[in-house]
């Protein structure tokens, strides 16, 4: 009934006001006519002016709706289908300037709880409705709705590391809110403008895009969310950008180091083009490289033969002439010493002056003064090649026991360059009725290891037998009297040069049976050289015996609860290595390690003994690996830098570091003559059963324990037994050959074959000798069977190189002694394979407390760079950057490194500088306990110090970072 009696009411009101305006406008316009702006207008239904917008309550502030409109009698807001009470509206009129007519404006207020006791399928909403004489008009509808933004985001911009020209995309998602937030992007806290760099897009879903990457776009990302609630910020992400290193160019080729013959060319390049930023990976490759180059040698000059004398002139001179081209100066060499030309007197003093003789000479006296010289100088020839023939005859006559009737001349110009002649020395105590007392109380000590596979081999090292007689002095053999050697004969290997093999094989044909052959590499027989070991999580150590070669598996690099079977074999035949150039060489034995489906979570670090005296000026050393198809291919140079392998060179052995089975070789390359090989000399005997004849045979090979085992093995097998300590004979690259020669043998007591004391290998034999062993022997006879001691040197020279000499004292009777090793036997050298903690010199926990502490990154830099450059492992860095743990790699380097040692000072010595550098940079928190760094305790590495070395006193000082 209420709402009908309004109705009711408003109906009423609006008839009496139509009623009270018409008689108004009637009143008004009986004198005269209406304005015909004011007949249109009222023609019209309201034209809303102003209609009201929808609106958002923040917080508890009420809003405002408005609405205008003409021409209008009234004008009121419907909300949510009910009209707004009068009293609720605020009405005004005012006259429209423009067009003289009144403008009707109405505003209401809609408050925050007028909004929350809504409760409809619908906003909250509002609308005006509008009278004029002709009807009403409604204006659009506004909602009001109640505004809100909430804290979290649905989804934070994510920190990316991109590569300099790549596209950055940060993904945002902002918080729910009404009405809905607008995303904006703050880089370190200012805001970005896309409008003023096209780079940028910010359009795309709220995310923002950055088409290419530059360096100034490294920085602090934030996704700002805002409406007319409230602002919220995101989390930070942080971008960088970084620059993966560049090659530059190549340098020019520098100029060839030494001024006349094989020298070495260098260039390098530098990692700036560009260089690594903001964590950018290094340059991968080189950074030098080495070619061999000739540079041309200076020619000097060299005259003809003078040209035949001219004719006598009239002046009673004539003249002779020679050139400067034999050979003709080139390449900066000097021009001939000397005159070209030369002019002499033709008449010896007879000159003819005014068409007259000076002097008479009678040519019959000349002649005859002629003759008798030339007969006389006949007969005296006769003479002495009578008295000639006829000492040979008698010598012949007198040592016809030798067997031997042609000595080839061939020997006299292979066996050796030069004789030297000395008399017989006085006072030699194996000479008769000597004067000087024997020395009994000669020793002789050798430092050298040696260990074998079985106890057999110790029966060629017997010592050195109880000598009776000391030689006090020594003298050389007199040439062509006292001297006799045979040697044994053997082809030349056929890794030698194929012209330089046929010029020896053909000599070595021509020599007969007894005189000096030239001996190439032996077979030793020996068999495959392989060892296997089974290793899990905690890893091992796997050793074949008296090579040098053993393979470290670290612990953690086979999977927990796995164990896998590894094995390690090296090539005993012909080198199946091919170098491309005639001077390389291989350095060590090729070493493979497998299985080939070998799967590890960390590299392995491998041992190689190798034979060269190690220098980047005058080597080029390569590893290589062998192929699928059994060719080999470059892995790394020693010097360059790496990403795929480490090559550590010591200065006897090779140190690798890798993750891929297969076979591998040290291949070296002299740059220069002055580029050193190692080889080993060493002398056997032993007397030939049944006759007077004792052998002796000198080998050389490269100084490697695995060469050096294939001499033990074919001595043994001939029943040989050492009489020297073994010594090193640098061997250069000097294209000059090697000589043998046999020295101070007792001309009285032994007999030697005249011609032969002297053996010769060319160059390309002991320079491309692929570890199998040279070797040449010495046949003596003695002249009694009471002679029991044989006393005599060998010199081993390169010509133009350095000299051993070994000393022979020896007893030479055939009854048999008693075995006593010669040498030391090596500790534990028929142990193959070790596992877990015994095989490795750092204990377990101690290596786990390293690896904390350095693999840390430090404000101050990575401290594993630290501690590889105190363990003299700082080049090739980001082969250990690579790697999960850096630390560990670098400590498996050091165990395959100090293998041979017992004790961990080098380590605890690194340890403590370690300690010391960061203690005076951070003094303040040396005593804190929450240090970076982890305290490794000094008794634990010093427990561990005694019982792997008894001899050790020293322990690791205590390190704290």
């Amino acid at each position: 009934m209420g709402a009908l009696t309004r109705g009711r009411y408003i109906c009423m009101t609006g008839l009496l006001l139509l009623v009270y305006c018409t008689v108004f406008v009637i009143c008004k316009g009986a004198p005269g006519d209406p304005p015909p702006e004011a007949a249109s207008v009222q023609g019209t239904l309201p034209h809303f002016i102003q209609e009201p917008e929808d609106a958002y309550i923040v917080k508890s502030n009420p809003i405002k709706l408005r609405c205008r409109a003409l021409p209008a009698l009234q004008i009121f807001f419907k909300c949510n289908g009910e009209w707004v009470h009068q009293n609720e509206h605020f009405s005004q009129e005012y006259k429209d300037l423009s067009t003289g007519l009144k403008v009707r404006e109405v505003m209401i207020n809609v408050s925050r709880q007028q909004v929350e006791d809504f409760h409809g399928p619908e906003d909250f909403w509002c609308l005006c409705v509008a009278w004029s004489h002709l009807g009403t008009s409604k204006s659009r509808k506004a909602t009001v709705r109640i505004a809100y933004l909430r804290k979290n985001f649905e989804q934070d911009p994510q920190g990316k590391e991109v590569p300099i020209n790549g596209m950055i995309v940060l993904h945002c998602r902002p918080p729910e809110g009404v009405p809905v937030a607008e995303v904006e992007w703050l880089k370190n806290q200012e805001l970005l403008n896309p409008f003023t760099d096209d780079n940028i897009d910010t359009r795309a879903d709220h995310n923002l895009i950055i088409n290419e990457a530059r360096l100034s776009d490294s920085g602090n990302y934030t996704c700002l969310a805002s409406n007319v609630v409230a602002k919220r910020h995101s989390a930070t992400a942080a971008v960088i950008v970084f620059v993966n290193g560049g090659w530059s160019l190549w340098t020019e080729w520098s100029a060839c180091n030494v001024p006349c013959g094989r020298g070495v060319q260098k260039r390098s390049r530098t990692c700036t083009n560009p260089a690594p930023l903001n964590g950018g990976a290094f340059c991968e490759g080189m950074s030098v490289q080495k070619i061999t180059c000739n540079a041309l040698c200076p020619v000097n000059g060299g005259w003809d033969e003078w040209s035949e004398w001219t004719e006598c002139s009239s002046q009673c001179r004539r003249q002779r002439g020679r050139d400067c081209s034999s050979p003709a100066p080139r390449h900066s060499g000097r021009m001939c010493d000397g005159n070209s030309e030369a002019t002499e007197n033709c008449t010896d003093g007879l000159c003819i002056q005014n068409q007259k003789l000076l002097h008479d000479v009678n040519p019959q006296s000349v002649d005859s003064s002629n003759d008798v010289a030339l007969y006389s100088g006949l007969g005296a020839g006769i003479i002495a090649v009578v008295i000639l023939v006829v000492a040979v005859m008698l010598y012949r006559k007198n040592h016809s026991e030798y067997g031997v009737d042609v000595i080839d001349p061939s020997a006299l110009a292979g066996g050796f360059q030069s004789f030297n002649f000395k008399t017989t020395g006085q006072g030699n105590p194996l000479l008769l009725n000597s004067s000087i007392q024997p020395d009994l109380t000669v020793g002789r000590t050798y430092s050298t290891p040696l260990c074998f596979q079985d106890g057999t081999d110790k029966e060629l090292f017997d010592p050195l037998p109880d000598i009776k007689i000391k030689v006090q002095s020594s003298f050389m053999v007199s040439l062509g009297l006292t001297e006799r050697a045979a040697f044994n004969s053997k082809a030349p290997a056929e890794t030698f040069p194929r012209d330089l093999s046929r010029d020896y094989c053909s000599t070595a044909d021509k020599h007969k049976r007894g005189l000096l052959t030239l001996n190439g590499p032996i077979s030793t027989g020996r068999k495959e050289v392989r060892t296997a070991g089974q290793y899990g999580h905690l890893g091992g150590r796997l050793v074949v015996p008296n090579t040098g070669v053993s393979l470290l598996v670290p612990h953690g690099a086979v999977a927990e609860n796995t164990s896998m079977e590894m094995y390690m074999e090296i090539n005993q035949g012909e080198a199946s290595v091919q170098t491309d150039e005639d001077c390389e060489i291989l350095l060590g034995p090729e070493v493979t390690y497998g299985p080939s489906d070998l799967d590890l979570y960390c590299p392995v670090a491998i041992t190689i003994a190798h034979c060269a005296e190690v220098d980047g000026e005058n080597w080029n050393i390569q590893l290589k690996r062998q192929t699928q198809d059994s060719k080999w291919e470059d892995v790394m140079s020693v010097e360059e830098e790496s990403t795929s392998c480490y090559c550590q060179m010591d200065s006897k052995s090779c140190h690798l570091l890798l993750e891929q089975p297969g076979s591998y070789a040290l291949v070296g390359e002299p740059l220069t003559q002055a580029a050193v090989k190692r080889l080993k000399v060493a002398v056997f005997g032993s007397m030939e059963m049944g006759s007077y004849i004792y052998s002796l045979r000198v080998y050389c090979v490269d100084d490697t324990p695995h060469a050096f085992q294939g001499v033990v093995v074919a001595e043994k097998n001939r029943g040989g037994q050492l009489l020297e300590e073994p010594k090193m004979l640098p061997f250069k690259a000097n294209t000059f050959s090697l000589q043998v020669s046999i020295q101070d043998v007792p001309q009285f007591l032994w007999s030697i074959k005249p011609f032969t004391t002297c053996q010769e290998f060319s160059f390309p034999q002991v320079w491309r000798s692929n570890q199998q062993p040279l070797h040449c022997a010495f046949s003596l006879e003695r002249y009694s069977p009471a002679t029991a001691q044989l006393s005599c040197k060998i010199s081993v020279r390169q010509v133009k190189g350095q000299e051993q000499i070994l000393q022979v004292y020896t007893a030479v009777a055939e009854t048999e002694k008693e075995s006593v090793p010669f040498l030391l036997q090596q500790k534990d050298c028929t142990v193959t394979s070790e596992t877990g903690p015994t095989a490795f010199k750092i204990p377990l926990s101690i290596r786990q407390k390293i690896c904390a502490t350095f693999d840390t990154a430090k404000a101050k830099g990575k401290d594993w760079q630290l501690l590889a450059q105190k363990l003299n492992l700082n080049r090739n860095l980001g082969y250990f950057a690579k790697q999960q743990s850096p630390s560990a790699v670098i400590l498996s380097l050091w165990e395959a490194r100090n293998q041979d040692t017992a004790d961990l000072d080098s380590l605890a010595s690194a340890l403590e500088e370690i300690g010391k550098i960061h203690s005076k940079s951070s003094p303040k928190d040396h005593d804190e306990s929450d240090s970076d760094f982890s305290h490794i305790e000094e008794s634990s590495l010093c427990r561990t110090d005694r019982q792997t070395n008894h001899n050790a006193e020293d322990s690791l000082p205590e390190y704290v970072g």
